[in-house]
């Protein structure tokens, strides 16, 4: 029964502090982190990792193009 209680009260101890920590963050407006899903694409002209240069109509398919942005470590 002891340890029942003691178990309950860590959970307890544990929730509302994460519910404290939490609350006291401040909320982040993804609109203004950049483009967002479904916004058009500026036609660009980048060279692609072997060197060819590759635009947006060159790398669209039937269904349109997924274009993802990978942040390597020397930016």
């Amino acid at each position: 029964m002891r340890h029942l209680l003691l178990t309950w009260a860590l959970v307890a101890l544990a929730f509302g502090s994460t519910v404290n920590a939490q609350s006291a963050r401040t909320p982040i407006d993804v609109h203004a982190l950049g483009p967002q899903v479904g916004d058009r694409v500026p036609d660009f002209s980048l060279p692609d990792q072997t060197g060819t240069m590759r635009t947006l109509d060159s790398i669209m398919g039937p269904n349109g193009a997924m274009i993802l942005f990978y942040r390597s470590a020397n930016w």
